[in-house]
C-alpha cells in the first residue's frame, strides 16, 4: 500500500510540475503566485500523508476483523458478510448437496403403499407381509425417483474475546409432506433435520443426532440410512455436555405403545427426559470405539371409564466402532435393551405393550450391523454390510407385531470429478412377524449427488 501511495504522490507532483513550469517562465517576477502554488502543494502533500494512516484491514464482516490466527483454515466454506445481529468476528457457513435417487423395488407379499415413505428409502417395518397361504400373485414391482434428500446446511462460526468458540447450524432437506403429487410438480416440503448451538465444543443446545447414536459409524449407502435394521436412528431436541471423551445428555422423550387391539399408540405423557451417557475412545492407529447407555421413562395416560395412568422404565446399551484396515475399514454397531423401540430400526417395534391389567410391559429388543468398505482406487469404492433386528413381543396383540427383520446390502460408488458421487446398490431384505408370516423385498438403487 505504501508503494502505491508513493507512486501516486510522484505522479501528482509531476503533473503539478508540468503545470507550474510555464507559469514560472511567464511570470518569473510574480512572487505572490509562486508562493500560492507552493502553499497548495504543501496542502496536497499533507492530504496524501493523512491517507497513508487509513486502516487497511477493513472487511465486510459484522464488526472489526479478528486476527488471522482466529479465523478458520483456508478452504473452509465460510463467507464474510455484513451481519449486524451477529457477534463480532462471526463468519457464515454454507454447504449442502443436490441428490437424485432412483429405486426399483420388488416385494413378495403385497405392494408398498403409494406415495409412502417406503417408496423413498428402506423402512424394514413397512415390508408387506401376508399369510403363508397367500398366492405369489401378490408380488409387486415398482419404480420411483425423487430428489427429496437434497440438503441445505447453513450456520455461523464465531470466536469470543476470551478464546472460546460458538458454532450454530441449521440443516434441512425436502423429505417433508408432499405439496403436490407425481402427476405434475413432485413438490415436497422443506423440513428441519438439525438446529443447534455448540459452545466451545462443550455445551450443545438444540436438535441433532441422539447421543445414543454414532452417525460416523454408518457405512456409505445410496439409501438414506443403509443398515436400517441394525442401527439407532433418531434426531431430537437435547441438552448435551461434553468433557473429553465423555458425553452426558438429556433428550426429548416420547413413548410408543402396542394396545390390546394391536397397532401403535404414541404417548407424549412423559414427565422426564431420556438420560444418556456415552464414552468415546480413539487410538493412534485411527480406530474408534464408543459405548453409550440410556435410561428412560415410559408413560401412558388416557381418559374415560377405563382410564390408564401407568409408567415403566426402559434401558439399554449401545456399542459401536470403526477399525481401519489400510485404506479399507470395518464398521459395526450393537444396541440392546428393553423399552428402546422408538430408537431402533426406525421404530420397527414399540417401546412397550399395554397388558390386560392396563400396565406397561417394556418390549425387549436388539439390533446390530457389520460393514466392510473397500477402496479400489481414488475414484472407485464399495461396501458390503449386513443388518438385523430382533424383538420380544408378548401380550394379546403380539402375533401381528414384527419379530425380526434383516437385510444384506452391496454397493459401488464412483467419483469421476471432485464433489460428484455416482452410486448403485442392491438390497435383499426380509421381515417376519411373531405369527411366523413373512415378506421379502429386493431393491436396486441408483443415485447421483453433487456436493457444494
Amino acid at each position: 500500500m505504501q508503494q502505491a501511495i508513493s507512486s501516486k504522490t510522484l505522479a501528482i507532483l509531476g503533473v503539478l510540475g508540468c503545470a507550474v513550469w510555464p507559469v514560472g517562465a511567464a511570470f518569473a517576477d510574480d512572487t505572490a503566485r509562486i508562493a500560492a502554488l507552493e502553499a497548495r502543494i504543501e496542502k496536497l502533500e499533507a492530504a496524501l500523508s493523512a491517507a497513508q494512516n487509513v486502516p487497511q484491514n477493513l472487511t465486510l464482516t459484522s464488526a472489526a476483523a479478528k486476527p488471522q490466527a482466529a479465523l478458520p483454515a483456508a478452504g473452509t466454506a465460510h463467507v464474510a458478510l455484513n451481519m449486524p445481529n451477529a457477534a463480532p468476528g462471526t463468519q457464515l457457513f454454507f454447504s449442502g448437496f443436490v441428490k437424485l435417487d432412483a429405486l426399483l423395488s420388488k416385494t413378495s407379499d403385497g405392494e408398498l403403499a403409494d406415495s409412502g415413505i417406503a417408496r423413498d428409502l428402506y423402512v424394514p417395518g413397512l415390508i408387506p407381509v401376508r399369510g403363508a397361504t397367500e398366492s405369489s400373485a401378490n408380488e409387486s414391482t415398482d419404480f420411483n425417483a425423487h430428489a427429496k434428500f437434497s440438503r441445505i446446511i447453513f450456520g455461523t462460526d464465531s470466536s469470543l474475546d476470551d478464546g472460546r468458540t460458538v458454532q450454530s447450524r441449521i440443516e434441512g432437506d425436502f423429505f417433508g409432506n408432499g405439496l403436490g403429487d407425481q402427476r405434475f410438480n413432485n413438490a415436497s416440503g422443506f423440513v428441519l433435520r438439525h438446529a443447534y448451538v455448540n459452545l466451545n465444543n462443550r455445551w450443545l443446545v438444540g436438535q441433532t443426532w441422539s447421543t445414543l447414536m454414532d452417525a460416523a459409524t454408518l457405512p456409505e449407502s445410496t439409501d438414506l440410512i443403509g443398515p436400517t435394521d441394525g442401527t439407532v436412528f433418531v434426531r431430537q431436541p437435547q441438552l448435551r455436555f461434553t468433557s473429553g471423551n465423555w458425553m452426558l445428555a438429556l433428550e426429548n422423550s416420547e413413548t410408543t405403545l402396542t394396545p390390546i387391539t394391536g397397532g401403535r399408540v404414541s404417548s407424549d405423557d412423559n414427565r422426564l427426559p431420556d438420560a444418556i451417557v456415552r464414552y468415546n475412545y480413539k487410538t493412534t492407529g485411527g480406530s474408534s470405539l464408543g459405548i453409550a447407555a440410556i435410561v428412560r421413562e415410559l408413560a401412558y395416560q388416557s381418559t374415560g371409564a377405563n382410564a390408564i395412568d401407568e409408567r415403566s422404565t426402559g434401558y439399554g446399551l449401545s456399542v459401536f466402532g470403526k477399525v481401519p484396515l489400510g485404506l479399507d475399514d470395518v464398521r459395526f454397531a450393537l444396541t440392546t435393551g428393553k423399552g428402546l423401540g422408538r430408537y431402533l430400526a426406525l421404530n420397527e417395534a414399540n417401546d412397550a405393550e399395554i397388558n390386560a391389567r392396563g400396565e406397561l410391559d417394556a418390549i425387549g429388543g436388539s439390533v446390530r450391523f457389520i460393514a466392510y468398505r473397500h477402496l479400489f482406487n481414488p475414484q472407485l469404492r464399495g461396501s458390503v454390510f449386513y443388518a438385523r433386528a430382533e424383538f420380544n413381543n408378548d401380550g394379546v396383540a403380539r402375533l401381528a407385531q414384527t419379530k425380526s427383520s434383516q437385510s444384506l446390502h452391496a454397493n459401488l460408488f464412483y467419483s469421476p470429478f471432485p464433489k460428484w458421487d455416482l452410486g448403485t446398490e442392491i438390497i435383499f431384505a426380509k421381515r417376519e412377524l411373531e405369527s411366523g408370516d413373512s415378506g421379502e423385498l429386493v431393491r436396486i438403487l441408483a443415485s447421483a449427488k453433487y456436493s457444494f
